[in-house]
């Protein structure tokens, strides 16, 4: 699918500097060919953009990026779909000003040799056992096996939905009961159980619930009439508190058994909200808080004062507050706003010049505030209860809107407090100062017929408007990146989950062009038109290395972040014989460098693209954007994007790793914790496939030998369990074999001291925080509390414990311990310790394997959530094991329309 594009079709930003001819001549394919049998790589010596690659500890100077919410009471799952769609035209940000990226993880380095991800012909990869070996190794292994297996193309298998799966999976004993034996099925709604919850989760309104449908009417005939009387309780009760009326169960809306709207742009009728909660005022700093300088104390204007603690209450993050951009951006707004409120004075009200930040000293600011932090941490169970009531109690209005009369949660009701913008990466803007959002830059989007939520007292809205094609409630502009923030709807509403399915449902579609796409872009690679050529290297480089697509940035104004499109001359380094080694800021300004393995084809063009006269600065694919390559990728198949490409590749490959466990009979009858296990071996090598690299974690070390601690504690109390037998039975040492009772030979003397030591110092604190918890409740209750002499008694059963340990240690001996101890009982106390013990080997391999590898980012974004719930189904695994309360919620329509099928394939 070649086509000719013109100079003409590029943005003028990508005809600066020199640009590769239009066609490339037959004589100059041969020279190159020609170049590269001698061993010959332009240029020479290896990229060294972003210097030398040390410990991966740290990123371009910066300490490990930690993933943080711009709201922290927000849940966001930023995917390809949580796009600009809902946004209004006018409102959108350009696309030359937007990076076409979309994941948050740095690719894996040293993977060489690896392969194309597989097509939907071929078959799966084995999981290797061996983790000894580097990850990467072993996938590009993996991988190269591919064409050795089968290459029958799987027959699709018939998905029989039955009323069944209408059940969630999260249910499983409820999924077995008969489909009209159910009495409590009436107390659901469309078969599912509503949660209890308090007054903030009721419905804003009552609405009329809609009928069953025929299929499932005659199964809930027989639960009617036991159901009728005990709704006839619950309305008569709530006619007598009208408060609670919107407590009333609503029947749960189930998007996936709809069929297509007549139009999808439109994404709501009717809608309801009220609005946002805005930051607290500012509160000033006590008098005797000052900021110093140069040693001595200064006044400021409140609106300064307030700047002074953005950067004073943040000294305990070091990796900002020492980073001399960030350092330099605040210190410059924060020179602005003195000028503006008037300056720094002393404490005669002189003036004071305040010119270097070296001698501007916040510890007092920060001593406050952590001394603030510390008693608000010290408040009693009490105390934290009554101030989180206090909370929920303002937050309960804005938490919910009403969406075509169904009550959805909102995801983030609360517009960001100011601060100082901390970005990611290395950020040029990093320490600016984000200024108070107001109402009056505050658009609000709602329905024609609902009430408009009321401003704050003294302010109004921006604007107010009506679009049923923008999914988003409230909309600003911060003053920082200039960009547009959202109140969206939360990840588990039927709007976001509908973005989900749709985006794993375009992956599926991508199934049917996969193979065509890559041999055109295969033939392409070899085209005489440049533009053709240098989209079909392109693709290859998305395809096969899951780079990004990237796009061109105003770097004045935006980290210089880059992508495959937007790669320039000093990004690649070309090694004979076909080794390309990419070292550039990836999204996030997070570093990546690594080294693959190309044809010699993609070689060679990289080569041709790098030519004289170009230099540093110039562009690699000079003749291609990525407006460009997504409008040739949708004359395959609408829609797709370079994004679509990584759903696909890591939804595909897990889907064929988990058949492949399904055919291995030692999978079978295996514990949770093994298949747990399995699947994140699985995922693992997903994670690679997409290059969701990260750091080790500074406590990695620390939280494995943790683990390993009480995998030993384990130990030891097998051994303590086996010494009580002998107590019951001496005979058994002679019957089952003197090594039977020995110490695990890990367990050093040394170590047991210390393990009894800490036994003993554990049964003191548990003694005391329930000793503490009772005072609690009894004070919250105006009772009197417990005087001090009963911990004192309480706490004799820690002493009694040293004093047992202290014998054994002496006498070799364990009196049994129980009531009315068995050899029976112990021996099925040691079956459990042993099972506890091999879960907490397996917990222990899987952390360390994947130390270096992110599988939250595919598990959430990249890996169809129905793969998982297959797997659940076939293993009879909890999906409660795989997913959290969230991700149940937001794939809930995953779960909830697979059900029990095993059979479902992407």
């Amino acid at each position: 699918m070649s086509s000719v594009s013109s100079d003409d079709d590029m943005p003028l930003s990508r005809t600066n500097g020199h640009v590769s001819s239009a066609t490339i001549s037959k004589d100059e394919d041969r020279r190159l060919d020609k170049s590269m049998s001698k061993g010959k790589s332009l240029p020479e010596g290896l990229s060294i953009r972003n210097g030398p690659v040390l410990e991966e500890s740290t990123t371009n100077g910066v300490a490990k990026r930690k993933s943080r919410a711009s709201n922290a009471s927000a849940v966001n799952y930023k995917d390809e779909s949580d796009s600009e769609d809902g946004a209004p035209l006018a409102k959108r940000r350009k696309s030359s000003n937007k990076v076409d990226i979309d994941s948050d993880d740095e690719p894996i380095s040293k993977k060489k040799n690896v392969k194309l991800p597989p097509s939907y012909k071929e078959t799966s990869v084995a999981l290797s056992d061996d983790d000894d070996e580097p990850l990467g190794n072993r996938l590009a292994k993996e991988k190269a096996n591919f064409s050795e297996k089968s290459k029958k193309k799987p027959t699709p298998k018939k998905v029989v939905k039955d009323e069944s799966d209408d059940e969630p999976l999260s249910k499983p004993a409820k999924r077995r009961q008969s489909n009209g034996a159910s009495a409590s099925a009436s107390k659901k709604a469309n078969g599912v159980k509503k949660e209890e919850s308090d007054s903030d989760d009721a419905p804003m309104v009552k609405r009329a619930k809609t009928a069953p449908s025929a299929t499932k009417a005659k199964a809930t005939t027989t639960a009617k009439k036991p159901a009728a009387k005990k709704a006839a309780a619950s309305k008569k009760a709530k006619s007598e508190d009208p408060d609670d009326e919107d407590e009333e169960a609503e029947e749960e809306y189930k998007w996936w058994e709809e069929g297509p709207k007549d139009d999808d742009s439109i994404k709501w009728n009717t809608l309801e909200h009220n609005g946002v909660i805005f930051a607290p005022e500012y509160e000033p700093l006590p008098k005797d808080v000052k900021l110093y300088y140069d040693g001595k104390p200064v006044e400021l204007h409140v609106e300064a004062e307030e700047v002074a603690t953005y950067f004073g209450f943040m000294l305990h993050s070091t990796q900002n507050v020492e980073n001399p951009v960030f350092q330099k951006n605040f210190f410059g707004d924060f020179k602005e706003v003195l000028k503006k409120t008037g300056g720094a004075k002393d404490r005669n009200g002189n003036k004071v010049d305040i010119k270097e930040f070296a001698k501007l000293d916040f510890t007092k600011i920060y001593e406050f505030e952590k001394a603030r932090n510390d008693a608000k941490k010290a408040r009693s169970a009490a105390e934290k209860k009554a101030a989180k009531a206090e909370k929920d109690k303002l937050e309960a209005p804005y938490m919910y809107c009403k969406w075509d009369g169904r009550k959805e949660k909102v995801g983030n009701f609360r517009v960001e407090p100011p601060g100082l913008f901390r970005g990611r990466g290395a950020h040029p803007k990093t320490g600016k100062v984000k200024k108070r959002v107001l109402p009056e830059q505050v658009t609000i989007n709602i329905g024609k017929e609902a009430k408009v939520p009321s401003p704050p007292p003294g302010h109004k809205w921006k604007a107010v408007q009506h679009d049923n094609k923008a999914t988003w409630l409230a909309m600003w502009q911060e003053n920082v990146n200039n960009n547009y923030k959202y109140v969206m709807l939360a990840a588990n509403s039927s709007t976001k989950q509908k973005s989900d399915y749709e985006k794993f449902e375009k992956a599926r579609e991508l199934n049917k062009h996969i193979d065509r796409i890559r041999a055109d872009y295969e033939k392409d690679l070899k085209s005489e038109v440049m533009a053709d050529r240098q989209r079909a290297t392109a693709m290859y480089l998305i395809d096969k290395f899951a780079l990004r697509a990237g796009n061109e940035k105003n770097t004045d104004e935006e980290a210089e972040t880059v992508g495959c499109c937007s790669l320039k001359y000093e990004h690649v380094t070309l090694r004979a014989p076909n080794t390309v080694i990419f070292d550039f800021l990836g999204k996030d300004s997070i570093r990546f460098y690594n080294e693959f393995t190309v044809s010699d084809q993609v070689f060679k063009n990289l080569k041709l693209f790098k030519k004289a006269p170009k230099s540093a600065g110039d562009d690699i694919f000079d003749r291609l954007n990525t407006s460009q390559l997504n409008k040739h990728l949708s004359s395959y198949m609408p829609g797709l994007t370079a994004k679509v490409f990584r759903t696909y590749n890591a939804s595909h490959t897990m889907s064929k790793l988990l058949q492949e466990l399904g055919k291995k009979k030692e999978n079978r009858n295996l514990t949770t914790a093994e298949y747990l296990k399995l699947y994140n071996d699985a995922n693992r090598e997903v994670a690679i496939l997409c290059n969701h690299k990260r750091t080790v974690g500074a406590a990695h070390e620390a939280q494995m030998e943790k683990l390993g601690d009480r995998i030993k504690g384990l130990q030891y109390q097998k051994w303590r369990t086996k010494m009580m037998m002998l107590d019951l039975d001496p005979k058994l040492k002679k019957k089952k074999g003197a090594e039977f009772f020995e110490l695990d030979s890990e367990l050093d003397e040394k170590w047991v001291l210390e393990h009894q030591t800490f036994l003993v110092e554990q049964e003191r604190t548990k003694i005391t925080k329930k000793f503490e918890k009772e005072n609690e409740k009894r004070v919250a209750d105006k009772e009197k509390p417990l005087p001090e002499k009963e911990l004192k008694d309480r706490l004799k059963t820690a002493d009694e414990l040293a004093a047992k340990f202290k014998k054994e240690n002496k006498s070799k001996k364990v009196e049994a311990e129980g009531k009315s101890p068995t050899i029976e009982k112990l021996e099925t106390q040691i079956k459990k310790i042993d099972e506890r013990i091999r879960n907490l080997n397996l917990q222990a391999e899987d952390r360390e394997g994947n130390k270096e590898v992110a599988l939250g980012t595919s598990k959430i974004n990249y890996i169809d959530p129905r793969l998982t719930v297959v797997f659940c189904a076939k293993f009879k695994v909890p999906i409660e094991k795989f997913f959290s309360k969230t991700l149940r919620e937001k794939f809930k329509w995953a779960i909830e329309s697979i059900g029990d099928n095993d059979t479902w394939e992407f």
